[in-house]
C-alpha cells in the first residue's frame, strides 16, 4: 500500500465530515510545504532541533514511533507551517498538529527516507499525486 492509499484509508476512518478536513489539511499542508523556502528539509531540521530527532530517525527508518499534537506544535511551531496549513485548510491549528501528529510520520517516511529530504522536484510531483486523490 503506498502513501497515497494510507492517507486516504487514515481520512475515510475518521467519518465523512472529518474526511474532508484531512483532505483540506493534507492540501493546506503540501500547499504551505511547496512554498516554504526550505521545504522538507527545512521540516526535517526544525523537528530536529527541537527535540523529535529521534522520532525523524524513526519515522525516516518505517517505524510507527507516535508523536502527540503538543510534539508537533513542538517540532513545528516556530516554521509558521502549521498556521499557513491552517489558514489554506479553513481550519485550527489545533486541527492541524492533531492531523500532522498522525500523517507526518508517513510523509517523513515517503519524502524523506533515512532522514534525507527527497529532491524538491520529487516533493512536488508526489505532492501534486496527493492533492490529485485527496481533492
Amino acid at each position: 500500500m503506498g502513501i497515497l492509499d494510507t492517507i486516504q484509508q487514515l481520512a475515510g476512518q475518521t467519518g465523512a465530515a472529518a474526511q474532508g478536513d484531512q483532505a483540506k489539511i493534507a492540501g493546506g499542508f503540501i500547499e504551505a510545504l511547496t512554498a516554504h523556502p526550505e521545504g522538507i528539509e527545512g521540516v526535517l531540521n526544525s523537528l530536529k532541533a527541537n527535540g523529535l530527532a529521534e522520532h525523524v530517525g524513526a519515522w525516516a527508518a518505517g517505524q510507527a514511533q507516535t508523536a502527540t499534537p503538543e510534539q508537533i506544535q513542538q517540532g513545528l511551531g516556530s516554521t509558521g507551517l502549521i498556521e499557513k496549513t491552517a489558514q489554506a485548510a479553513g481550519v485550527s491549528p489545533s486541527a492541524v498538529t492533531s492531523a500532522l501528529a498522525m500523517a507526518l510520520p508517513m510523509v517523513i517516511q515517503h519524502f524523506a527516507p533515512n532522514g534525507q529530504a527527497a529532491e524538491q522536484s520529487t516533493f512536488g510531483s508526489l505532492a501534486q499525486q496527493v492533492l490529485g486523490k485527496l481533492l
